[in-house]
């Protein structure tokens, strides 16, 4: 029952520490991009899950708070966790691998924009140095494109 972390939870590692956000969410046709700030402390829990918790204002004023959790399952293959935030009911369920960039892209499925049924989204994260990481998202249209809508650079505090 208790397992040990593999070399993939040590990946996971770089994203430990509190880090000052910077971002900018595309929401939808015809409108203006949404800049936010925000700070996000990751912290793990015994090397085998690293958890990150976002806080933030939105545009309106409005307190917010997500916690993404990360983790490797090695009877899977692949990385795995989970997204939830104040600002929504949907859980979010990841489940993804590295590319050949060496990024790590999680597939989820969520809500379409509109609220008008579910499609595939992928959040990636790279990291650029020891004191940088990014995180993007993406969402798979009904024509199978996928369309950026969300990037934000965390640097270490």
């Amino acid at each position: 029952m208790f397992e040990k972390p593999q070399a993939e939870h040590k990946w996971l590692e770089a994203l430990l520490g509190d880090w000052e956000q910077e971002g900018s969410c595309d929401t939808g046709p015809d409108q203006p991009a949404t800049v936010h700030k925000s700070t996000v402390r990751a912290t793990s829990l015994h090397g085998m899950w690293v958890a990150l918790e976002h806080t933030s204002t939105s545009p309106e004023g409005d307190g917010w708070t997500s916690i993404i959790t990360l983790g490797y399952d090695p009877k899977q293959e692949r990385y795995v966790g989970t997204f939830i935030g104040s600002m929504m009911t949907h859980l979010w369920i990841y489940n993804g691998k590295m590319d050949d960039k060496g990024r790590l892209v999680l597939d989820a499925v969520g809500p379409k924009f509109g609220g008008e049924g579910m499609t595939n989204y992928q959040d990636i994260i790279e990291i650029i140095n020891k004191d940088e990481w990014t995180l993007s998202s993406r969402m798979q249209q009904d024509n199978g494109e996928w369309v950026d809508f969300m990037k934000a650079t965390n640097k270490r505090v």
